[in-house]
């Protein structure tokens, strides 16, 4: 049991008192409606009384609450931690608590702009060791600045929408370009992080800024259709490759929950230029977790570490916006396949088998180069809360589904 509160939380539960993610549910033929998870159960917010007057709540969406900024959150976040731990509101809150097992989850927000990074060095070192061996690893200026490309917007999806094989032009080495059905399906174990208050455009936002305008955080799987993406992307980066999907969780976790899992980021070496520079820099202590479900089998591929990630959350938004970029409520950027140093900590299945050319060994399914059809990919991430209680992130779920061409 979560002490302080007169709900009934499960021992073990993602979603005790201190978390309090936010998210967009359905229940039956209603509508979309704005809740906190606790336990297994959600909590419609315009369902309390001084919560409706904010007139955040009403519209099916976290929009209104990502704009209103950091004070309202803090004062919604305490305000529903207060009725939770108060006895005397439990009958006044109890009707407004529904089981999330019966619920559809929505996407939360509504996506204004996508970037994701390219911010782990492992990944970085590992995919430029397997596609240009006999060069160097990084790029020239990979330490000098977060690396990212403008995903499609309109491509991001909830967790649990199933995900169509794409197709496209792919050119294997001395044959001439075909068009099919990607045969290189991957996955990408990431971050995310949800903006909530807009900046002015030409005004950059600094490091320092970064929780004036960030909300929370998600978990995302930017699939990656390799072979499309190694014959387009030169000269001009990932297009068709990446932009048919990428699946965030339906929670959003705050980031007051997750003050104390910050900790020290890795050290830098070259230092930085000054805009980089945060005079509090910090990384997220986040435990990931990748799982493949295959012929009803499932087993745990990897379990990358976020907390060594290159590039910090303020890095990235201080360099998305130093050249005058505006940010608007509801733009994600996230931060790159997560991997770590040794090789289960891998967050893609490219580098899990090395492009292939070593297939990893999944206990009870076999060989794993590359996703098959009806397989279900799981992305889940935990942390450690406030007073030390372990939080998880929810999960993200994806299952592959034949090409329509």
């Amino acid at each position: 049991m979560t002490a302080h509160t007169w709900v009934d939380v499960p021992d073990g539960s993602p979603f005790p008192l201190q978390h309090l993610p936010y998210g967009v549910l359905a229940w039956g033929e209603e509508g979309p409606l704005a809740c906190v998870a606790i336990g297994d159960h959600a909590l419609v917010l315009s369902g309390i009384d001084d919560l409706r007057e904010l007139g955040l709540f009403d519209h099916g969406t976290l929009d209104p609450l990502l704009a209103a900024g950091p004070a309202v959150w803090a004062q919604v976040r305490d305000r529903v931690t207060a009725l939770l731990q108060d006895p005397a509101q439990e009958q006044a809150v109890r009707p407004h608590l529904r089981p999330v097992a019966n619920a559809r989850q929505l996407l939360a927000f509504t996506v204004a702009d996508y970037v994701d990074f390219y911010s782990s060095e492992h990944h970085a070192t590992n995919v430029g060791h397997i596609f240009r061996p006999d060069a160097a690893a990084l790029p020239a200026n990979w330490k000098h600045l977060p690396i990212g490309y403008h995903g499609r917007a309109g491509t991001v999806i909830v967790s649990g929408t199933d995900i169509v094989r794409p197709s496209g032009q792919q050119k294997a080495p001395g044959s001439t370009p075909t068009f099919g059905p990607s045969r290189r399906l991957d996955v990408e174990v990431e971050v995310g992080f949800v903006v909530g208050t807009p900046s002015r455009l030409s005004v950059p936002v600094t490091a320092a800024q970064f929780t004036d305008h960030v909300f929370g955080v998600v978990l995302v799987n930017d699939w990656s259709a390799r072979d499309i993406q190694a014959w387009e992307y030169v000269p001009l980066g990932p297009f068709l490759g990446k932009s048919f999907a990428t699946s965030v969780s339906g929670w959003v976790t705050p980031l007051a929950a997750l003050a104390p899992a910050r900790v020290a980021p890795p050290a830098q070496d070259p230092a930085v230029l000054p805009y980089l520079h945060d005079t509090d820099p910090w990384a997220l202590d986040l435990h990931l977790e990748l799982s493949l479900t295959r012929g009803g089998r499932t087993c745990v591929l990897s379990r990358p570490e976020f907390a060594g990630m290159y590039w910090t959350p303020g890095q990235q938004l201080a360099h998305l916006t130093v050249n005058g970029a505006s940010l608007r409520t509801g733009d994600l950027f996230a931060s790159g396949t997560v991997s770590g140093p040794v090789p289960d900590q891998r967050g893609s299945l490219l580098e899990l088998s090395w492009g292939g050319t070593a297939p990893l060994m999944a206990e009870g399914i076999g060989a794993v180069t590359f996703l098959e059809d009806g397989d279900t990919v799981t992305i889940r991430a935990t942390a450690t809360g406030m007073g030390g209680v372990p939080i998880g992130l929810g999960e993200l779920v994806g299952t592959i589904r034949p090409a329509r061409t």
